[in-house]
Formats: C-alpha cells, sequence, structure tokens
C-alpha cells in the first residue's frame, strides 16, 4: 500500500489510506485518488477563504464580484465528484426515500 503524499491535508491523508484499504487500486487508479484527495483539499482551502472573506467583494466602481474562491470551490467540489465517480467509490445507488408515485402520475 503506498503512502499518502505529504502535501495531504491531516484528514484527507487519513481517507486515501482508507480508500487504498477497501479497494485494490492499479497505479491509474492511484493518480486518480490523489488528484481527487488534490481536488477535495482545494476545494476546503477556498471554503476557508469564503468564510474568512465573504462571497463577494467591491471592485472598482463599487460593483459586487464573486471571490475567486467561489468559482474555486465550486470546480474542485466538481473535479472530486467526478473523480470519485470515475473510481468508483460510489458504487451503492441512493436509496430511494420518497413515497411511490401514485398510478395517476405514472
Amino acid at each position: 500500500m503506498k503512502a499518502p503524499p505529504s502535501h495531504l491535508r491531516a484528514e484527507t491523508a487519513v481517507w486515501f489510506s482508507s480508500v487504498q484499504e477497501e479497494f485494490e487500486l492499479d497505479s491509474h487508479h492511484e493518480r486518480l485518488l490523489t488528484k481527487a484527495c488534490e481536488a477535495w483539499d482545494r476545494s476546503e482551502e477556498a471554503r476557508e477563504a469564503i468564510a474568512e472573506y465573504g462571497m463577494t467583494f467591491e471592485d472598482r466602481f463599487g460593483a459586487p464580484r464573486a471571490r475567486p474562491e467561489v468559482a474555486i470551490e465550486r470546480d474542485s467540489r466538481l473535479a472530486f465528484a467526478r473523480l470519485v465517480r470515475e473510481l468508483g467509490l460510489d458504487v451503492a445507488p441512493p436509496v430511494e426515500s420518497r413515497p411511490p408515485t401514485l398510478k395517476a402520475n405514472r
């Protein structure tokens, strides 16, 4: 089993190791897992910046603009979700929590 990359956050490194224990990964899967972990960390960094500085700033004309971290968080979340799906880590289908549809709606 490969050690988690040293640049990952502690919580992410733990997740990296747990995925390696649960799944048999080829070398290209390990690279995808690393990228997924990096995307997660980047999303968390952006979320922390948003919490500190807010979601918007005023440009030189006084108009509100989204902070760059908003796009970074969004893009990193999407990258993480896609990489997890590519790795097949999210294999269990979600449980249907709604009641069955009415016959008239079918």
